[in-house]
């Protein structure tokens, strides 16, 4: 003959963890009653606020110069030369961020890819970000693939 096992649970009242007691009086008013502050959202991803970053200065809406602070190394340069040609200005609407993914390299440095809505045109964009030892992020690296393509790596810097 078969047997069947069954075991009984215990339920916690809901609204308190494990092991703890109601620190209310009973029959104490909703208002007395400590509040806990809900918990603050996380702050945007350093890809998604340099992806937004770079899509104003491409796009014309932010100077080049805006960057500085946020760039490192030649990626200034990269910047301004591709701003320069506006490859974002689209007329009628804003670009916009259509999708966007990482890859982690190694600690403190992440490679970004994103698309780049521009009116009825779909663009590539391409920047490496490294954390600095004072923690912030900077902007190390940006190409922009489309109708001009990527900027050749053997090119010299000075057109």
């Amino acid at each position: 003959m078969n047997k069947v096992m069954t075991r009984t649970v215990q339920l916690r009242p809901a609204g308190r963890p494990p092991g703890r007691r109601d620190s209310r009086r009973p029959g104490a008013p909703a208002s007395r009653r400590p509040l806990t502050p809900p918990a603050a959202p996380p702050g945007p991803r350093p890809t998604d606020l340099f992806a937004e970053r770079l899509l104003a200065v491409l796009s014309g809406r932010r100077p080049v110069h805006w960057m500085l602070r946020h760039t490192a190394g030649h990626a200034y340069d990269d910047l301004a030369r591709l701003a320069e040609r506006g490859p974002l200005r689209a007329r009628g609407s804003d670009p916009v961020v259509r999708d966007i993914g990482y890859y982690v390299p190694r600690a403190g440095a992440l490679e970004v890819f994103a698309r780049i809505a521009a009116g009825d045109r779909l663009r590539a964009l391409a920047f490496r970000l490294e954390q600095g030892a004072d923690l912030r992020w900077r902007c190390t690296a940006v190409e922009m693939g489309g109708p001009h393509g990527p900027r050749d790596p053997r090119a010299p810097y000075d057109d």
